[in-house]
């Protein structure tokens, strides 16, 4: 039985989401444990589920294995049309998942709409792959023969998504891989298990997917997590997270007796880095909306920001001075741009770093009250490459400032981190910010931008211990299919050597 939160504005949408496991029809799991779903503010029900066992995930990989030969044989446009339908469920319903994910993961209305279109956008382009997909024809050196590479579907693929995107971070996978005639086991967040699984669930049942194609199920790592990476069925384990999970993701996959590939989208450390040529004054609001979209709790969320010395005191003022101005509270007022944090102990994680700033010596320019899971903006200056804010991920509403003697000095703390996922660096040069983004060691850099990007078409994905393997467009094609190399000797042969 599910309970409705208040925000939903259409409570006949929610009480279509079934709160049961979907593995080829919609029933109950079979642990013995319970997940409450919870509006993160104040603690209100979403939904009570049913969790999975390990018989579950079985069954749910033996599902998706035997049907994904028919999906793999249909016809491309067979395919393109279980998408486009999906992506045209997704627009006629906006507003009620957006709703939906701002209840459940404590998003701003800003943040969630913005979620939806990033889904909407994944989902069409994943459309157009079943027919961009190509095979390749080699010369042989032997007489009368051809080489032939097919590319094909990899068969199961295994989905483990965060809460903090859960909708999108669940749908970058699971679309291209169904797209691409793979069949899907889906994992979500056990703090956004509707938005992140069940929700796609019920998309592509009404858009007509075959029944077992896309299975979702829902438990906790602790019961359910290593066996769902090491079962002998996945191909490839696509996992969005924190690095420290991934990483043990990535030993179990490839260490086990039934070694896999893995996508692997972790943590961030993103310097947002402020030349003295830029513009302050758009370097200060854009440093600001990537830092506080979302309380933080974003992989290519700031963590850093690089100043020159020449314009640091400048900047330093007009950040604090614009960052009394944003919004924080009850997401369920669309003004708001700070929400909730997650869960009380990524609230404890946020509070432990605020703590260590003042004893490590950070001097702090701006701190917000603390209300509830409700965390408004802190801001440190004088951060050093010793201390926390500089070295590890943050995943809140706080942030660093941090003094660079020049352009050099920029690029060396722009890179002193073990991480590399998103990051930006603002001047007036474009050629200028051109050479400086190609030394930063990143899978992505932005110039006078932000560092929360994601285009559906465009490569995503880091270095260093922000992931292995890359998503979107044609980088998602490669990603979720394989190369089968057929060799055909046409001629006979006259002699082999024995």
């Amino acid at each position: 039985m599910t309970t409705t939160n208040y925000q939903t504005a259409s409570v006949g949408f929610a009480d279509q989401i079934p709160p049961r496991l979907f593995i080829g029809e919609w029933r109950e799991g079979r642990s013995e444990r319970e997940l409450v779903t919870r509006d993160p503010f104040d603690d209100r029900p979403i939904a009570t589920i049913r969790q999975a066992s390990v018989d579950d995930v079985d069954e749910a990989y033996a599902s998706a294995a035997a049907a994904q030969p028919q999906w793999a044989a249909a016809t491309p446009r067979e395919r393109t049309a279980v998408l486009k339908r999906a992506g045209e469920y997704i627009d006629a319903h906006r507003d009620d998942i957006a709703t939906l994910i701002s209840a459940e993961s404590g998003s701003s209305a800003l943040k969630a709409a913005v979620e939806v279109g990033l889904v909407l956008d994944s989902v069409q382009e994943a459309a157009t792959f079943p027919s961009r997909v190509h095979g390749r024809i080699s010369p042989s050196n032997t007489p009368g023969k051809e080489n032939r590479v097919y590319r094909e579907p990899l068969g199961v693929v295994g989905v483990i998504s965060p809460w903090n995107f859960p909708f999108i971070l669940s749908a970058r996978s699971v679309a291209p891989a169904l797209a691409l005639g793979n069949a899907v086991v889906l994992k979500p967040a056990s703090d956004t298990p509707l938005s992140g699984g069940l929700l796609l669930a019920k998309i592509f049942e009404e858009a007509g997917l075959p029944a077992g194609v896309l299975n979702v199920v829902i438990g906790s790592g602790a019961e359910i997590g290593d066996h769902f990476v090491e079962h002998r069925t996945p191909s490839l384990i696509s996992f969005t997270g924190s690095t420290s999970v991934g990483q043990n993701v990535g030993r179990v996959a490839i260490g086990g007796n039934y070694m896999k590939r893995v996508a692997l989208e972790l943590g961030g450390n993103a310097p947002f880095v402020v030349l003295a040529d830029a513009d302050v004054d758009l370097a200060v609001r854009a440093a600001a909306m990537a830092k506080f979209l979302h309380q933080g709790q974003i992989c290519m969320s700031v963590n850093r920001i690089i100043v020159e010395a020449p314009v640091y005191d400048e900047f330093v003022e007009k950040f604090v001075e614009h960052v009394a101005t944003i919004s924080y509270g009850n997401v369920a007022d669309p003004s708001t741009i700070i929400g909730p944090i997650i869960n009380d102990q990524q609230l404890d994680s946020i509070v432990g770093k605020i703590d260590r700033a003042r004893h490590e010596g950070a001097r702090q320019v701006h701190a917000g009250p603390i209300e509830g899971r409700v965390v408004a903006p802190h801001v440190f200056a004088d951060v050093t490459a010793e201390m926390e804010l500089f070295t590890e991920e943050i995943f809140g509403p706080v942030v660093g400032l941090v003094r660079a003697e020049n352009q050099e000095h920029a690029l060396e703390l722009a890179n002193d981190t073990n991480y590399g996922l998103s990051s930006a660096v603002f001047t007036r040069n474009i050629e200028r910010g051109v050479t400086f983004a190609r030394g930063i060691k990143a899978g992505m850099t932005h110039i006078n931008d932000i560092t929360v990007n994601d285009e559906a078409h465009v490569m995503f994905g880091g270095e260093k211990n922000s992931g292995l393997g890359r998503f979107n467009g044609d980088w998602a094609i490669e990603e979720f299919t394989t190369d089968h190399w057929i060799g055909v000797q046409s001629a006979p042969v006259n002699a082999f050597p024995f």
